[in-house]
């Protein structure tokens, strides 16, 4: 298999992200609820009834992490993107406008809907077979293979709709959060030329993936809490 530019493929899948988030967890990692938003309204909730309810689907997807590292061929199980909107009446929504995902880890990020309206993205409530576990995202993430993964927003809390890009502030220093960050273009960060940007990330990865698993181990206890 041919990797993306840039990438390297190693054989373990590490809990990652920025440090700042890595202690803080989903209160609930069995129920999957979260509240929907348009316009900065809400608009409802979807509780663990109304997520049961939903059309199901099951992926192949590798994971692309911006800072260079790949995992490979995982199984993810969920609800495609696509067909949530469908079921909610969320397709009328302009394509340019920005979908936010906000997690109970206090991280955010955005995609525009129309690349979140793909058919392989989805919430994925499962992970290689088993209930996705906390290290990963419990109770719901976003998976959506063709971006970087600080665009896979974990612990899903609030979906907001209908927000446009000029009124959406990054979860930190802008120019790491590339408005797409599509894995084919190397879009890597903004400003920066994606070989560039490469190199800046590589020394962090050790690091990072270290105090991730540190920050872990108080939440061992949780449904899904081992790497």
């Amino acid at each position: 298999m041919t990797l993306p530019t840039g990438q390297r493929a190693i054989a373990s899948f590490p809990r990652f992200g920025l440090p700042r988030f890595a202690k803080r967890f989903p209160r609930k990692p069995d129920t999957v609820r979260f509240e929907l938003s348009s316009d900065g309204r809400v608009v409802g909730e979807v509780g663990p009834d109304r997520w049961g309810a939903l059309p199901r689907t099951a992926q192949l997807s590798d994971f692309h992490c911006v800072t260079t590292w790949s995992s490979l061929g995982h199984r993810w199980e969920g609800v495609g993107f696509r067909d949530f909107c469908t079921a909610f009446a969320l397709t009328r929504a302009c394509e340019d406008q920005l979908v936010v995902f906000r997690g109970s880890d206090g991280y955010h990020a955005a995609l525009p809907l129309v690349d979140l309206l793909q058919p392989d993205v989805l919430l994925a409530d499962r992970l290689d077979g088993a209930p996705l576990p906390v290290a990963h995202g419990a109770p719901l993430r976003l998976v959506a293979p063709a971006h970087y993964g600080y665009k896979n927003v974990k612990h899903i809390e609030r979906i907001e709709f209908g927000v446009h890009p000029r009124r959406y502030r990054p979860a930190g220093p802008g120019f790491i959060f590339h408005p797409r960050a599509r894995v084919a273009m190397e879009e890597r960060g903004v400003g920066f030329p994606g070989w560039l940007l490469r190199r800046a990330y590589r020394p962090l990865i050790v690091p990072t993936i270290m105090r991730c698993a540190e920050a872990l181990e108080p939440a061992s206890k949780l449904r899904s809490g081992g790497q």
